[in-house]
């Protein structure tokens, strides 16, 4: 009886070091998602030297290095991401070789970690998932930092089957569901003989199983809740269902309320649901809080700020108003070229509201070179249509 009592603390001792440690975990994934990214690896350094054989720490730093690339790039929100979805690869500047190689060692202290688990406990659907999760991010690096469209396909496909492994052997963890369900919504994204060879190399391609998939992620009270609910706004948006994405943004906004960008990206899905007048309140409300945010900016971030709220003072008519938030945002030390490009458009449109179709030419013309450099192809098109209407008049 005495020996089942040691073994009985002994359990609940284990179990309460687990709970620790991933609470842990969860706090540092927090703070990264209240864009704290420096504090946040602290935390995961620390747990990283705690326990140095679990995979999930390494993936995380790596997913945080990759957040902070993406954010030094600006490209994080969900406007860089509604186009098609390439199938070949793309130039892109090489990221910094100490971003880079912080990257590749977590991601592969993460992968050689759950690979090792999972030959252990081939039935361990936790170990699968882990292996999984990390190949999905490796395949994330590629296309977004390296744009290598055909590494990004090979890791995603291992991702892919690792991630059904884990679904067979675990069914009613909803954690391999974010990440089943992601690919099978990208590949119903692409065209006929790119979805051929998905099929072909096992990945399958189903838009509305695919986010019913990652609905059921989000609606879990599993580690991956958080990142799935920040791949539903772009999914929602992606399918025009504002509300949806408004909702979503709502319960963040609750959980993160020092992320400001989660305040930008509502003003900008209300701009796309036609609803100006919440997007200037939340825009509004967001830059107050910018204005009191000492921390580092986005890259472009402040002319992003003021071209959204200067498209929504426009279509509420207020025109003086937006041009002068215009002004400003062309002023700002830094911008992405097509937020410069839609910038000059949307001083455009706001010169011929105001009668001057000299102007708006001139903005019109300034724009399209800074759009097609910055792969805008609505943005050009925009563009041309304000060009010939300024221009028949």
């Amino acid at each position: 009886m005495l020996a089942i009592t040691f073994v009985g603390v002994d359990v609940m001792s284990i179990r309460a070091q687990e709970t620790s440690f991933d609470a842990a975990l969860g706090h540092a994934y927090a703070t990264a998602y209240n864009l704290d990214h420096d504090e946040a690896v602290r935390e995961l350094t620390t747990l990283a030297k705690l326990k140095p054989d679990l995979p999930t720490t390494y993936r995380a730093l790596a997913s945080i290095t990759w957040l902070r690339l993406l954010f030094s790039r600006g490209t994080v929100l969900v406007d860089e991401y509604l186009g098609r979805i390439s199938k070949r690869d793309v130039q892109m500047a090489p990221p910094p070789p100490d971003m880079a190689a912080d990257f590749s060692r977590y991601l592969s202290a993460a992968i050689s970690r759950a690979e090792a688990e999972a030959t252990r406990n081939p039935r361990d659907g936790r170990a699968l998932y882990d292996l999984s999760s990390a190949l999905g991010l490796q395949a994330s690096w590629a296309a977004t930092v390296e744009g290598r469209m055909g590494r990004a396909f090979g890791a995603a496909r291992r991702a892919y089957k690792t991630a059904e492994q884990a679904s067979v052997v675990s069914p009613d963890d909803p954690d391999p569901r974010l990440i089943l369900g992601t690919y099978r919504y990208v590949v119903s994204g692409m065209n006929l003989p790119t979805r051929m060879v998905a099929y072909m190399a096992g990945l399958d391609g189903d838009r509305a199983r695919g986010l019913q998939m990652v609905e059921q992620a989000a609606a879990s009270a599993s580690p991956v809740q958080t990142e799935a609910r920040f791949a539903l706004i772009l999914l929602y948006n992606r399918e025009r269902r504002w509300d949806n994405a408004l909702g979503v943004l709502a319960a963040l906004r609750d959980l993160y309320p020092r992320n400001r960008l989660l305040w930008l990206e509502t003003g900008a899905t209300a701009l796309r649901a036609g609803r100006p007048a919440d997007a200037l309140r939340w825009l509004d409300e967001g830059l107050a809080m910018t204005a009191r945010d000492t921390r580092r900016r986005m890259f472009g971030e402040d002319a992003l700020w003021r071209l959204k709220q200067a498209v929504a003072l426009r279509l509420l008519g207020r025109h003086e108003d937006a041009r002068q938030v215009l002004i400003e945002g062309l002023a700002a030390p830094q911008a992405r070229d097509w937020v410069r490009g839609r910038t000059h458009l949307e001083l455009g449109e706001v010169s011929l509201a105001l009668g001057d179709r000299d102007q708006a030419r001139w903005q019109a013309t300034k724009a399209l070179p800074l759009l097609e450099r910055g792969d805008d192809p609505q943005g050009v098109r925009l563009a041309r249509s304000l060009l010939e209407r300024a221009t028949r008049g």
